[in-house]
């Protein structure tokens, strides 16, 4: 019985540490040379914050509080493929960043794995739901640009970090959860000069 119990709990910890795994993937322009990038700067705002859960969502008080985290990890993980802070002159690529919290809905519906009866093309039962969960999400999405003017600046890179966001996490939990994403996108940054 105890070791039922235990095989129960572990598989519950398996399954929130499941769910808060953050999925990153990176977009590099593969006609640009990454080798030529030293130095950065981030765009005079940093990023954008949308969020589209209620009415009553505050993306000024989220960005006012995460702004500084994300610089602050992106600046770290920068570092260790040294590719520091511009200190004068023009830097080789500037950083945007955006904050999207959506809700989004996973459902499962019985039958739904059930090829359908030969003779009719339909399954034998009625499709009903039997599970649904609705989770919010949130992702950062990192550009670096070429430096120039706001509208004629080129996206050479994009990353993108997906996560759920569960309205108990502690603070600690969601700095943690940033400070993984930003590790995730910039791994996913080249240093490499395009390929012929």
């Amino acid at each position: 019985m105890r070791a039922a119990l235990a095989a129960v709990i572990c598989l519950c910890a398996l399954a929130v540490v499941e769910a808060a795994k953050v999925k990153a993937r990176a977009e590099p322009d593969p006609t640009f040379d990454f080798s030529t990038v030293h130095t950065f700067a981030w765009d005079a705002d940093g990023g954008d914050v949308k969020m589209a859960r209620t009415p009553t969502d505050d993306p000024a008080a989220l960005k006012q509080r995460i702004d500084p985290l994300i610089r602050k990890y992106v600046d770290a993980e920068l570092a260790k493929k040294k590719i520091t802070p511009a200190t004068s002159g023009t830097p080789d690529v500037q950083l945007h960043y955006y904050v999207l919290v959506t809700i989004g809905e996973n459902s499962q519906y019985l039958g739904q794995f059930l090829p359908s009866v030969p003779y009719w093309g339909l399954p034998p039962f009625g499709a009903a739901t039997t599970s649904l969960n609705i989770v919010t999400q949130g992702a950062l999405v990192l550009d670096a640009l070429l430096p120039g003017k706001v509208g004629d600046r080129h996206v050479v890179w994009r990353g993108v970090a997906q996560s759920t966001v569960e309205d108990g996490d502690s603070d600690q939990v969601r700095e943690e959860r940033l400070q993984k994403a930003a590790a995730e996108l910039i791994k996913r940054f080249p240093q490499t000069k395009p390929k012929k």
